[in-house]
């Protein structure tokens, strides 16, 4: 009897492997995810955590890089100069609109094709364990009475808009200090410089696990599944809800076998049990291409809306 090559055994056992799973074979060996995010920042640990996971799921090498700068300017440009072969995509969030809209990049969330959505990321205030603050509410009269130091992400990110509403909403003018990452500003809350911060429960989980931090709301229009005792900042009387999503953008022009295959992937993903358990801080909201498009158009007419109705677009 004739052996086959050990080589063509490989790559027969491959492709009904992948046909057993229900998948055509991703066009690319190799896949850059480019984050605006420094290491350990929200886009950066979602990502990481991801491609644990979605790299058996999709047969691909992923490789995560941080390009950061330009509260995400420079890792659009990135983005929008790439193959459209699937070889190199992008971690969305807010703040991909937020730069497009207040810094008028020479590239914006317009020259990117969204992809798919992955999560919502719950918003959350949190100040030091070991501090003075026990409520939301303790923080504002600090502030009412002319005191306070609040901290958050870049000025064109959803953390940076969402204390700026809460200090429109409370009636309050502390000083408000910007870090390029979460893990300064965490650090700055945990030395006692700022009397708060404004993040993403996915970077600061491993913090409040460990006590060091501790969350006084949340930004979310319902209670956290994570934090089910902590209010809504809404709960706590100032009306201020905003969603974090976490998804994936490649260049124009991305062909249909590279969006069906992510499509596939993030399904599958989704649908795994230790990921999911390895994820819990993060809210499941799968969005195909069609709907992922229909989202993102519709959230940055909203915020452009109100960026314009506030005065910070003209």
């Amino acid at each position: 009897m004739k052996t086959l090559p050990v080589a063509l055994i490989a790559s027969m056992c491959l492709a009904l492997s992948a046909e057993s799973a229900g998948a055509q074979a991703y066009p690319r060996d190799v896949v850059t995810l480019i984050t605006h995010s420094s290491p350990g920042g929200g886009s950066d640990v979602f990502l990481r955590e991801m491609v644990r996971a979605l790299g058996a799921e999709m047969g691909v090498s992923f490789v995560v890089m941080n390009v950061s700068g330009g509260s995400g300017a420079r890792a659009m440009a990135r983005l929008a100069s790439a193959p459209a072969d699937g070889s190199v995509l992008y971690a969305t969030t807010p703040t991909f609109i937020y730069t497009s809209l207040l810094s008028r990049p020479g590239k914006t969330y317009r020259d990117l094709e969204p992809v798919v959505n992955v999560f919502f990321d719950d918003e959350v205030v949190y100040t030091r364990a070991d501090g003075p603050f026990r409520s939301l509410e303790d923080v504002i009269a600090k502030a009412r009475s002319g005191g306070g130091r609040w901290g958050a992400a870049n000025p064109a990110s959803l953390e940076r808009q969402s204390i700026e509403r809460l200090k429109v909403a409370a009636g309050v003018a502390p000083a408000i200090v910007t870090y390029d990452g979460g893990g300064e500003l965490a650090l700055n809350v945990l030395n006692g410089t700022l009397d708060i911060g404004v993040g993403e429960a996915i970077e600061l989980e491993g913090q409040i696990e460990a006590a060091q931090l501790r969350v006084l709301a949340v930004f979310s229009a319902e209670r956290s599944k994570q934090f089910p005792a902590v209010p809504t900042a809404r709960e706590a009387g100032y009306d201020v809800v905003v969603q974090k999503f976490r998804g994936i953008a490649g260049p124009k022009g991305l062909p249909e076998e590279v969006i069906s295959a992510w499509e596939r992937g993030v399904q599958r993903l989704l649908a795994n049990p230790e990921y999911r358990r390895r994820s819990a801080a993060l809210v499941p909201a799968f969005m195909p291409h069609a709907e992922y498009v229909r989202f993102i158009h519709d959230f940055a007419t909203e915020t452009e809306a109100f960026l314009r109705a506030n005065g910070t677009l003209r």
